[in-house]
């Protein structure tokens, strides 16, 4: 089986304000992120143009912040990730220095869903889905309207 490609889809591009290399570091360390490169600045000033992390095969970038005029705000809602062990990748948040919000635990729809904040200011969301710990044919599994 072909591995997906993690440049393909829609890919989170967040601007750090100068945070970018510590903001990999800690994602490397919470989310058993792997540093897919980083790109210093090209006036020689601190801070990266480029970097990406891969997490849970996906694709992260981040920049330090280049252009005239304030910094762009982050708060944009929060990234999600789609696990089989949920407790493990929320523990491991938890234990790098994630600030909880809405904590980890059964959710109404059958899932469990916990909701994290990073050093950064940007929000996590740690699910894993009813049927990756229950099996697809779980019963009373809650019914998504759209």
């Amino acid at each position: 089986m072909t591995e997906p490609d993690p440049m393909k889809g829609v890919i989170p591009y967040l601007a750090m304000d100068g945070r970018a290399a510590d903001a990999c570091d800690f994602y490397i360390r919470a989310f058993a992120a792997e540093d897919a490169g980083r790109m210093p600045r090209p006036d020689g000033e601190p801070g990266l143009m480029h970097a990406q992390v891969s997490i849970n095969g996906g694709m992260l970038m981040l920049t330090d912040h280049m252009g005239d005029g304030p910094v762009p705000s982050a708060n944009f809602g929060h990234l999600q990730l789609v696990v089989s062990d949920g407790r493990e990748w929320w523990d491991r948040a938890v234990a790098a220095g994630c600030t909880v919000i809405m904590p980890y635990e059964r959710q109404f729809w059958g899932d469990d869903w916990g909701l994290l904040q990073d050093a950064f200011g940007i929000k996590w969301a740690i699910l894993q889905d009813d049927r990756q710990s229950r099996g697809p044919d779980h019963a009373d599994r809650a019914e998504v309207v759209a």
